[in-house]
């Protein structure tokens, strides 16, 4: 027997009830009618509303980034950290360093100006080491200057910065051999060195002295110290090497 043989829709029992006179049971089926017609419509609405659709994201953990993305991390998530731009006027970006700032020259420290600063900088750190020249076990290349603690207001270096292990705006410095600034200095017989610039802008000043402790270490100190307080980063790249 076909499994719907039989059935009546509930309106026509309501229609022969009527038409038999009977109208109070007619009302009844009426009403039981409305009331299953309103249970299917919201459990319909129930089961769309629960059901993932096409393109949608997943709910996210409490807490979570949104998108399913990890922030940076550290100091409650603030944003990613910001490109500045760092020039001179010396030499172009990845261009030869003229022999005046070198140790064949005056050793005279280049000119420097930064720009596209983030906002709640605190300080500025100055790095420049010849990538070229490896140090110690080889995992560590030479110091050739380390500013750190520049005021926030700095946007730039004028050329032939003092030599000394603090200056009077507060700045500190080190390289590998000075309270200053130290030249390039590769030899004519090799390829030319490059000598990174690169300058970090940090939400903090760093409590490290500039005397005290070996090159390496202070540096290793200044570093440790930068972690999660780096807002911006700009570079900048010279290259040099002795005529002969």
């Amino acid at each position: 027997m076909h499994p719907f043989y039989g059935f009546q829709p509930p309106i026509l029992s309501v229609l022969r009830v009527l038409r038999g006179g009977d109208v109070a049971e007619g009302w009844r089926f009426v009403r039981f009618a409305f009331l299953l017609i309103a249970f299917s419509v919201a459990l319909t609405v129930e089961f769309v509303a629960q059901t993932p659709q096409r393109g949608a994201q997943p709910p996210t953990a409490p807490g979570a980034p949104p998108d399913g993305r990890g922030g940076r991390g550290g100091r409650g998530g603030r944003g990613g950290v910001q490109v500045m731009t760092l020039t001179s006027s010396a030499w172009p970006d990845g261009g030869q360093m003229p022999i005046k700032y070198s140790q064949a020259g005056e050793e005279a420290s280049p000119p420097l100006a930064w720009s596209n600063v983030p906002e709640g900088v605190a300080s500025f750190v100055l790095i420049v080491h010849d990538v070229d020249a490896a140090i110690g076990n080889g995992t560590d290349d030479l110091l050739h200057w380390m500013l750190w603690n520049i005021p926030a207001t700095t946007t730039s270096l004028a050329e032939h910065v003092p030599v000394a292990s603090q200056l009077p705006d507060g700045t500190r410095q080190i390289s590998a051999t000075s309270p200053g600034y130290r030249g390039p200095g590769a030899l004519s017989s090799g390829p030319a060195h490059h000598y990174v610039f690169e300058l970090f802008a940090l939400d903090s000043t760093l409590d490290v002295p500039a005397v005290g402790a070996s090159p390496p270490q202070t540096r290793a100190a200044i570093v440790a110290a930068m972690a999660g307080h780096v807002r911006g980063k700009a570079a900048y790249v010279g290259l040099f090497k002795r005529q002969p």
